[in-house]
């Protein structure tokens, strides 16, 4: 086991929170566009997409990076055995769970919405449910849905993989040198190889989200939970104050890379591009990615200098919150449908009442001993007074 003591970041905790945060209107914003998702609304349009192209190239690495430096820290305490056991008791039984209970009303009304002569029996939930623990397929021509799912939760089997691997990777003891680099090259160092995968793999193996033939995804996150451990190390350490004192030139070209790229999707919403424009808008869209994460870790320095009671309330309830968001998003969607409401003003319910009900949940949850296992939240002994953050100094 490494016993080397690493100071304690409380602005990951906080940055944490406000990347799950994202997940919610993040998600309610998916019925609203005409991208592809579980059920879609009848006002369907291309009005948000331009905002939920703010963050969808680096929402998720973000969560990656975070716990790639969360588990280095539950790495140096407990070793690879300790490593397993918390990750497996902490993801892989949410995941079981979740696929058998928490998923299934966003297939149900997957298929109900879309191929609703597919249901089994008299076409109630029910009959659903059991159809859909003992496996199957519903199809609309060439889209087809496989059950059992884990939909948003695909991220636990992944996040699990990393873990286990930078464990064992972690128990050879290599010891890298530090990369005295300047503080400019980290905008630079994870977004190349980042760009080059968007440009050179995706293309070949594009997002499946079903772990085992998902090479693009298993490179991009992969590289980026890497990238959060080894900042925990002297390795890459430099990224942390690299963030904070370029804030503003990250946040500034996270900008400008996204307004670039909506003038190219304009430009070719029904032209080819050529093939260099092409390539060039990927690695673009790769690079704007990191320089958001790198913007996000900055700036969550400024924001979440220390630990306090409502950031570890919130930091608790957050994964739990994560696992059942999608699911009570899907059921609100059709609840609220008949009431045929203006569009805005529905979304911005579904919003409220989602964090709502998930806030309701988790405070019953939390009190069930085995329900809050299997749901994602952590029952901790009473936390110390709040201490102040590792301070990293900019210039």
């Amino acid at each position: 086991m490494n016993t080397t003591a690493t100071p304690r970041l409380a602005f990951l905790d906080g940055l944490r929170v406000a990347a799950f945060a994202l997940l919610i209107p993040y998600h309610v914003g998916m019925y609203y566009v005409t991208w592809d998702w579980h059920v879609k609304s009848p006002a369907a349009s291309d009005a948000l997409e331009p905002f939920m192209q703010l963050s969808s190239p680096w929402r998720l690495s973000l969560l990656f990076l975070i716990a790639g430096a969360a588990c280095h820290g539950l790495f140096a305490k407990r070793g690879v055995l300790g490593t397993l056991k918390d990750r497996s008791s902490r993801l892989l039984l949410p995941l079981l769970f979740g696929m058998a209970v928490i998923v299934p009303p966003q297939a149900y009304f997957e298929v109900l919405t879309k191929a609703p002569v597919q249901l089994p029996g008299d076409g109630g939930y029910l009959d659903f449910w059991w159809a859909y623990l003992h496996g199957g397929k519903y199809c609309r021509g060439n889209d087809c849905l496989d059950v059992p799912t884990w939909n948003h939760l695909w991220f636990l089997p992944y996040l699990w993989l990393y873990a286990v691997v930078g464990a064992v990777l972690a128990s050879l003891r290599l010891r890298p040198r530090a990369l005295a680099l300047p503080a400019w090259a980290w905008l630079l160092l994870p977004a190349v190889p980042l760009a080059l995968l968007r440009v050179f793999v995706m293309p070949h193996w594009p997002s499946t989200h079903d772990l085992t033939n998902d090479l693009y995804n298993h490179l991009q996150y992969g590289l980026v939970f890497a990238v959060g451990w080894a900042s925990r190390t002297p390795l890459a350490q430099g990224l942390w104050p690299a963030a904070l004192r370029l804030r503003w030139w990250a946040l500034s070209l996270a900008l400008a890379g996204w307004a670039v790229m909506l003038a190219f999707n304009s430009r070719y919403a029904v032209d080819t591009p050529p093939d260099a424009l092409l390539a060039a808008a990927r690695a673009l869209r790769a690079s704007q990615a990191w320089w958001s994460i790198v913007a996000a870790c900055g700036w969550a320095q400024r924001a979440f200098p220390r630990e306090t009671p409502w950031l570890r309330q919130a930091g608790a309830a957050v994964f739990c919150l994560y696992i059942l968001h999608q699911s009570v998003i899907v059921v609100l969607t059709q609840a609220l449908k008949p009431l045929a409401l203006p569009w805005g003003l529905e979304a911005l319910l579904l919003i409220v009442l989602t964090l709502a009900v998930c806030a309701a949940a988790y405070a019953v949850l939390r009190r069930v001993p085995g329900l809050a296992l299997l749901t994602g939240i952590q029952r901790r002994a009473a936390s110390p007074a709040p201490r102040a953050a590792t301070r990293l100094h900019s210039a």
